[in-house]
């Protein structure tokens, strides 16, 4: 009886039991195990995320460099304004970019004119260059905030602050990602019909001309500081209060830069590993070379002594130059394109001088004189991937020539409506009264450096 009961028993699990367990295998088990990334794809999707966000927050660190290069560059009785005012772009910046921005910039793009899609980014939305979404939004907003910063120091000590808070907002909002949609979201820029289409690596044209357009504007529409100009036109240098400040700024600048450039190439595995190498070293022999002809210009022709603040700008002018280039040239021509950015910065705060435009702290000259700069160069000097007049490929200056164009009438015409409007309405810029005595009283009612406090501490008191 009990081998009776074996036998069936035998059938059965191998007429039934066993077909349908192979059956569950096939149906489950391995089209479950064929959705699963590969531990390749796995580790190449946390490396690279790893190096956006890395080079983004090295970014962000920008902000603080900005702020100090323009608390220095300006008077003891404006810091805690100037500094107020680089916090707070960034935080509108962050709202901004990320309810509107973002959409604007990346969206699905409108006839290569705008993104209509993305709005309030989330974690729900697909992989961007192969990354979360997320850690390409972060990336792409540190941006963001930097063009929005440039504005502060052209503006810097004469205007209010209310008024910043809204000009900050719309930047952010809508003139920049518009702007950027163009090249970075593929839109018409990117691909025009002339050599390989406009091209921006990192941002010559697309953050730093914005910030620099945008600034220069608002320079126009406020009017110079109070005693910056003769009557019979004759400029009055008003100096800035610490050096100390400017100079430990641009070096946090310059590091920041080692994330907006590098990082600019959006992956490190593979071959990405070369390219991030030729920017690294591009972007700092840019810097270098701008730093001495700033200082050798001035030295021999302008006032015949070598002046620290000049040779800062002139750091940071090859910085600006070489990131539109940076990875289209060669370590060579990165040296003369910032080496010119350096004698560009020298003459370009000259001549806002004799035009009677005031720029406390060289935004103008740094980021729009040296952003076009920097976007031509593309066309006369690139030879690593990309056509150029070096290769007799007439059509990529072309190209960024249009670019060029096409962003400066951009900018003006809506930086002209913003900050005009925001004249008409909110106001653009303090009273006379408030500017002697110093925005920090007057829009904040606190001092960066309070006298009592200065003085007990010469005095050696508690």
């Amino acid at each position: 009886m009990k081998k009776e009961i074996t036998l069936k028993s035998l059938k059965w699990v191998r007429w039934v039991l066993l077909p349908a367990f192979f059956a569950a295998v096939f149906l489950y088990a391995t089209p479950a195990y064929a959705q699963e990334p590969s531990p390749i794809d796995e580790l190449t999707r946390g490396l690279n995320t790893l190096w956006i966000l890395l080079t983004a927050f090295l970014v962000f660190w920008m902000q603080a460099g900005f702020a100090l290069v323009e608390a220095g560059l300006t008077r003891a009785k404006n810091t805690t304004n100037i500094l107020f005012k680089n916090l707070m772009d960034f935080v509108f910046a962050t709202l901004a970019f990320w309810a509107f921005g973002y959409a604007f910039m990346y969206g699905s793009s409108a006839g290569g004119w705008i993104g209509t899609s993305g709005y309030f980014i989330d974690a729900s939305f697909d992989d961007v260059v192969g990354v979360p979404v997320l850690a390409f939004w972060f990336f792409q907003l540190v941006f963001a905030g930097t063009a929005a910063t440039i504005v502060s120091g052209a503006m810097a000590e004469r205007t209010k602050f209310s008024a910043y808070l809204i000009y900050s907002f719309f930047i952010t909002a809508i003139i920049y990602p518009i702007a950027g949609h163009w090249v970075w979201g593929g839109g018409w820029l990117w691909t025009l019909p002339f050599g390989d289409g406009f091209r921006d690596f990192a941002g010559s044209t697309v953050v730093h001309s914005v910030g620099g357009w945008l600034a220069l504007i608002g320079a126009i529409v406020l009017g110079p500081r109070l005693g910056r100009f003769t009557k019979d036109g004759k400029a009055i240098a008003i100096p800035g209060h610490s050096i100390t400040l400017v100079t430990l700024g641009v070096f946090i600048l310059w590091l920041g830069w080692f994330g907006f450039n590098p990082g600019s190439q959006l992956a490190i595995h593979g071959g990405n590993a070369d390219a991030v190498a030729l920017v690294a070293t591009n972007t700092t022999l840019a810097a270098a070379a701008g730093a001495i002809s700033a200082m050798l210009i001035t030295w021999l022709f302008v006032t015949k002594k070598p002046d620290l603040a000049t040779t800062l700008n002139g750091a940071l002018a090859g910085l600006v130059a070489i990131t539109a280039p940076c990875a289209y040239v060669t370590p060579g021509y990165s040296l003369l394109i910032g080496a010119i950015g350096g004698v560009i910065v020298v003459y370009g705060a000259i001549l806002l001088e004799r035009l009677k435009i005031d720029d406390p702290v060289g935004a103008v000259p740094v980021h729009l004189f040296n952003g076009i700069w920097g976007t031509l160069s593309i066309g006369i000097f690139g030879t690593v991937g990309i056509g150029s007049l070096v290769t007799g490929d007439t059509g990529q200056i072309v190209a960024q020539f249009i670019g060029v164009l096409a962003f400066g009438v951009w900018c003006t015409v809506t930086g002209s409506a913003l900050f005009l409007g925001i004249k008409a309405t909110n106001g653009l810029r303090v009273s006379r009264e408030e500017e002697i005595k110093g925005l920090d009283i007057e829009e904040h009612g606190s001092q960066a450096y309070p006298e009592d406090a200065v003085a007990g501490a010469l005095s050696g008191a508690d």
